[in-house]
């Protein structure tokens, strides 16, 4: 299996990570990695076509804002955030903050 490509957060630009912040399917598995830790992709993927969740995962990967590796036949998911809050402090705090849904 080929490996996944992340880039070194030192070249992801801020534009890169809003733009993957800006989709509603995204913010939602931004959200809840950062409530559960990890998630597989099938748990993140709400019901939605395979072909469709790869492509938010990708972009999600190359704004830096989420690993993932394989585990056997999965595909781990987890937020970068140690080296979000670095690159960029209070940025993921604010979205999350601000994205939470009314009670």
């Amino acid at each position: 299996m080929r490996a996944i490509p992340h880039p070194a957060l030192k070249d992801v630009t801020l534009t890169q990570v809003l733009y993957a912040l800006s989709d509603p399917v995204r913010l939602g598995v931004v959200r809840q990695l950062s409530s559960e830790g990890q998630a597989t992709c099938s748990a993140l993927d709400g019901g939605r076509p395979k072909s469709s969740m790869s492509h938010h995962f990708k972009v999600l990967r190359e704004g830096g804002l989420v690993f993932t590796r394989t585990d056997g036949p999965a595909h781990l998911n987890e937020l970068r955030r140690e080296e979000m809050d670095e690159r960029f402090p209070g940025l993921l705090d604010a979205v999350l903050a601000a994205s939470e849904e009314p009670d």
